[in-house]
């Protein structure tokens, strides 16, 4: 499973929730403050280096709660973290209160414009707990900068207070020089992003007015954007832009009457950062800033996201001559991606299989090998097509041979998916009609069916991207009559054997009544791991066993009040991990596991690498050997994570079953490691190759050592969605071994 992931000692949780209870009956160490009246940095914006997961964000540091804090990502040194005191201080005093992961070296530093830093405080022997510090120096920028752990985790502190004179008390700026005195028209409306870091920087900071929480894209990718719908149009005569750190030195403002078609209002190549306004001058419902290069290696990142008019909405013209849309509207639905066959489903058959395929742009790299048009129509389900410019206006399209009647698309995303986009049919593939359209794609398999459309090509025009990634499909499936259809392969592809691993050197077959402890170690806990997850994983009570298998039952309960990142756990689950009892480098890794359905339920049979604790993930490597969303009851995903290739952007490829769904039977899911090649074999399938020079295109190899194995079910999460009305619980994983081959 993918990003950070938190590993503590039983002894460390219960020093720490020690700590905590003593500081919420109030025996808090009293300040030692000298002259000064108030902590200048409480509530005040923050930025930080990481954050551990999405229980932890900067904002805790300065939020006077004694019983939340900010910690960074684990094994990394430097870390920071800054506060902006909104004008320059004379600073007298800081006082750090630390968590038990403190810094051992670490500097104060002020600055006034968040970039050129002065230590005025530096220290190789920091104590941890209360360390008040006197100081000297002025700034509107307060840092502290970690550079030596303490622990073998990260950096983290209840408390970062900050004390001086002079200035005064800086409250919210409010935007200056706003055009007719008009109000904040982004202010709390529908935001739509690209991408996001976490589940901690959603869309939605961007617009809220609180200039303590912000929005942040995903790292390391450009373009990146994000829009806010104003509910009307309106003329636009202002943009203010509350960087945080993360800025965009190119970008450009964007207005659009639909989401789909914009108009740039303003642009720029020299980005300042900071606080930019903006006078523009354009009219729209929709507001985009859409950033095109990075001021630093991370995302983008905004405080605050301001628009505003020069007057009331402006009234929006009556079309005329509005062409008629289609009488029988077509439905799309998230179902199972169908058969892939060519049986005719009410006399409609495949018509898409290897013909010719046209796409706007194709990657053929260290990217994406081979990801041609072609691959879409393959029927092959580990092979994809992938755009090579991350931009909106990227299509593919089919030449059918001869002139059809189509009546059902079938579109398979991989993770970069469109939310907008139209499919089109036409004689020449010069003039294409629309015959269906969506602004509200979200990924997975899109079964659009209904349609009556009569062309010899078919096309997926791209309207609106949505990740901040291009446009990629593992599957672009035309269905109807007439055509020039090519024969379909109508035969699952043989077994591939196990090849040269043959030699068991550890299983577990789980034939007894409770979990072999020479084995396994139980995780608890309601962190979120990095992914939202919304469970709580609990000491053994949802694991059980029956038939030769050990179980894993995710259930909706909270018997014990359990505390979750977000308050009141609402699920509880279990994880199991080998840890530090039985570590392998290379082998074949399997396991025969009945997996749970639903929407917002994870299972996952995994990997990580034992030197977590020392460089922090990705950099201590993840092998995702089967992943399964609940949402897609008939597809596996086989990935690994890595400095450079981790999160949404992991290397992999999904499997999809070719009739029925995994939660029906057992199945044997493996992955074949070795030096320079990972193999994924879903019931001795081979359906996904990654060697190691296509992992080194992209970061670096980071599985030359030992991995434990974990088994979890998660529920909830960015990845899989929260649960919802069609959900049922309990859901159970049934494992029935555990083996590793040499």
């Amino acid at each position: 499973m993918a990003n950070q992931t938190v590993f503590r000692s039983k002894k460390l949780l219960f020093i720490r929730t020690l700590i905590v209870l003593v500081l919420i009956v109030g025996v808090w160490p009293a300040l030692s403050v000298s002259a000064q009246a108030s902590n200048l940095a409480l509530n005040k914006p923050v930025t930080c280096s990481s954050i551990e997961n999405a229980g932890f964000p900067c904002a805790s540091a300065v939020d006077g709660n004694a019983g939340t804090r900010w910690s960074s990502a684990h094994g990394v040194d430097p870390q920071w973290i800054y506060v902006d005191l909104g004008q320059s201080y004379t600073i007298s005093q800081v006082i750090l209160r630390w968590e038990p992961a403190y810094a051992t070296a670490f500097q104060i530093q002020t600055s006034a414009n968040a970039s050129t830093w002065t230590t005025i405080y530096s220290t190789t022997t920091g104590t941890g707990g209360t360390q008040t510090l006197n100081v000297s120096g002025s700034g509107r920028y307060v840092r502290m900068y970690g550079t030596a752990r303490a622990t073998i985790y990260g950096y983290s502190l209840w408390e970062f207070e900050v004390y001086g004179s002079g200035g005064g008390p800086t409250n919210t700026p409010s935007p200056t020089n706003t055009p007719s005195g008009n109000p904040n028209r982004a202010l709390n409306r529908p935001v739509t992003c690209s991408s996001i870091e976490n589940a901690g920087f959603p869309c939605a900071s961007g617009v809220d007015g609180n200039l303590g929480t912000r929005w942040a894209s995903a790292y390391s990718a450009s373009p990146q954007w994000i829009y806010v719908d104003l509910g009307q149009t309106y003329t636009i005569g202002q943009v203010i832009l509350r960087w945080e750190a993360a800025y965009a030195t190119a970008f450009q403002i964007q207005t659009s009457a639909n989401a789909s078609t914009w108009t740039t209002i303003y642009s720029t190549t020299t980005g300042t950062g900071g606080t930019q306004t903006l006078n523009v001058s354009g009219s729209g419902r929709y507001i985009r800033m859409y950033a095109t290069v990075r001021a630093l290696p991370y995302g983008y990142s905004l405080w605050e996201f301001e628009v505003y008019s020069t007057g009331g909405p402006t009234p929006t013209p009556t079309r005329t001559n509005t062409p008629q849309g289609p009488t029988n509207t077509p439905t799309r639905t998230n179902t199972p991606t169908p058969t892939r066959t060519n049986t005719p489903v009410s006399g409609s058959i495949m018509l898409s299989y290897n013909k010719p395929a046209t796409a706007s742009t194709a990657q053929n790299n260290a990217n994406c090998s081979g990801c041609t048009p072609d691959k879409a129509v393959d029927m092959l389900n580990y092979t994809r097509w992938a755009s090579d410019t991350w931009d909106d206006s990227q299509w593919i399209y089919v030449d059918l041979g001869a002139t059809a009647t189509v009546t059902r698309v079938v579109l398979s995303w991989e993770a970069a998916y469109g939310r907008s986009y139209n499919i089109q049919v036409s004689p020449n593939a010069t003039s294409w009609t629309t015959i269906y359209s969506t602004t509200t794609g979200d990924g997975g398999t899109d079964d659009i069916t209904g349609l009556n459309g009569s062309g010899r090509y078919v096309r997926m025009q791209g309207v609106l991207r949505g990740t901040g990634w291009g446009w990629s499909l593992w599957a672009f499936d035309i269905y109807g009559t007439g055509g020039a259809p090519n024969p379909t392969p109508t035969t699952v592809p043989s077994p591939t054997p196990h090849g040269p691993y043959t030699n068991l050197i550890w299983s577990d077959e789980f034939n007894g009544t409770s979990l072999d402890a020479v084995n396994w170690n139980i995780e608890t806990g309601g962190t979120g791991n990095g992914n939202g997850e919304l469970q709580y994983y609990t000491n053994g009570q949802n694991i059980s066993f029956a038939g030769g298998s050990m179980i894993i039952t995710a259930r909706q309960e909270n018997p014990a009040n359990y505390q979750c990142w977000y308050g009141t756990c609402t699920y509880t689950s279990s994880r199991i991990t080998t840890a530090s009892k039985r570590e392998f480098t290379y082998g074949r890794i399997e396991a025969r596991i009945q997996i749970p359905y639903g929407q917002g339920i994870w299972p996952a049979f995994w990997m990580l690498g034992n030197n977590i604790g020392t460089v922090g993930w990705p950099n201590c490597g993840e092998i995702d050997i089967m992943e399964n969303i609940g949402r897609e009851p008939n597809i596996v995903h086989g990935t690994v994570h890595g400095p450079g290739y981790s999160g949404a952007a992991g290397l992999g490829g999904p499997y999809t079953l070719p009739s029925s769904n995994y939660h029906d039977a057992y199945h044997v899911y493996a992955v074949e490691w070795e030096g320079n090649v990972f193999r994924w074999y879903m019931d001795n399938v081979l359906y996904f190759t990654l060697t190691r020079s296509t992992v080194e295109a992209r970061g670096q190899w980071v599985f030359d050592h030992p991995n434990f194995i974990l088994l979890n079910v998660a529920v909830g999460g960015a990845w899989p969605g929260s649960p919802d009305g069609t959900t049922t619980f309990p859901q159970q994983m049934k494992v029935d071994y555990v083996r590793v081959y040499q």
